[in-house]
């Protein structure tokens, strides 16, 4: 089911309208799961941090022994002419994807000769209205670590296992999953990786090997350091987030979605979080 509308496709050196059929019933990724994917956005007629993106798909691909088919140049090339076909006022979400064809040895592993899908798939999405925002809560669920999953890319197995998070916390009410690492601290959301404030400064879940450090989470970084504020990458538990003045999601879709609730704590949209996002969309216009 597509996340948006308009939908482009990118496949076989050419691109179509429509959400085009591109797997087939006996390719790896159908039936084993060897899939990548990554996401940028199109937004204000910009498209930040796109090259970075590309470059990660390409990382992914090896980590799950898929081999990348199209530099990460080409690929952005080939992205800013599909979005041609947009206006500058559509947002759009844009997915650039890999998967393996051919069996390797037993059938399980990937043949990384055996050739490669790939794909870009272009969805009008919109971004969040302004004063949207999510709440939070506990899931009995964890991130792997490398010796459980490929945590090193971003695939397409892992997120059943995110599915199962959200699934349990809407039964219950809230938004999105707060989720542990293997040893019981914070590591990110069910979609997104987290932020707290306290007293003025930001901390957020260092990053461990058994999340995605995301491109938007680092832009967040650089640009509130370079305008003055102290931001902590470090060990946080759940008491951390009990105990913030602020709580907000750092993720490509939305780029800053503020939390209003973790359990039974409340919080405030608060000016931190405004000033995130006013300081992404700064950089971003500023031309990076």
């Amino acid at each position: 089911m597509a996340v948006g509308t308009e939908i482009r496709t990118y496949f076989d050196g050419a691109w179509h309208d429509g959400d085009l059929p591109v797997m087939r019933a006996a390719d790896h990724g159908s039936w084993l799961g060897t899939t990548v994917f990554d996401g940028a956005r199109y937004a204000n007629d910009l498209t930040p941090d796109l090259d970075k993106h590309c470059a990660r798909v390409n990382a992914s691909a090896r980590a799950l022994m898929i081999k990348p088919t199209v530099a990460a140049d080409d690929m952005v090339a080939i992205v800013q002419e599909g979005l041609k076909a947009y206006s500058p006022e559509t947002a759009v979400y844009i997915r650039p994807m890999y998967w393996s064809i051919s069996g390797g040895p037993l059938g399980v592993m990937p043949d990384y000769e055996g050739g490669t899908g790939f794909a870009i798939c272009l969805e009008a999405t919109p971004m969040a209205p302004p004063g949207s925002s999510t709440t939070l809560a506990r899931t009995r669920f964890r991130r792997p670590i490398l010796e459980d999953a490929v945590v090193n890319a971003k695939a397409g197995c892992l997120y059943p296992n995110n599915a199962r998070m959200i699934a349990e916390v809407q039964a219950k009410g809230f938004g999105n999953a707060l989720v542990a690492d293997a040893l019981g601290n914070v590591a990110e959301s069910a979609t997104a990786n987290v932020f707290a404030v306290k007293d003025g400064e930001v901390f957020t879940p260092v990053p461990n090997g058994t999340f995605l450090s995301g491109i938007t989470r680092a832009r967040h970084i650089a640009n509130l350091r370079a305008d003055g504020v102290t931001v902590h990458e470090t060990v946080m538990s759940f008491q951390d987030f009990h105990g913030a003045d602020e709580v907000f999601l750092s993720g490509n879709m939305m780029k800053v979605t503020p939390v209003t609730a973790f359990e039974d704590t409340q919080y405030q949209i608060g000016p931190m979080t405004r000033r995130v996002l006013d300081l992404y969309w700064d950089w971003a216009s500023s031309g990076g």
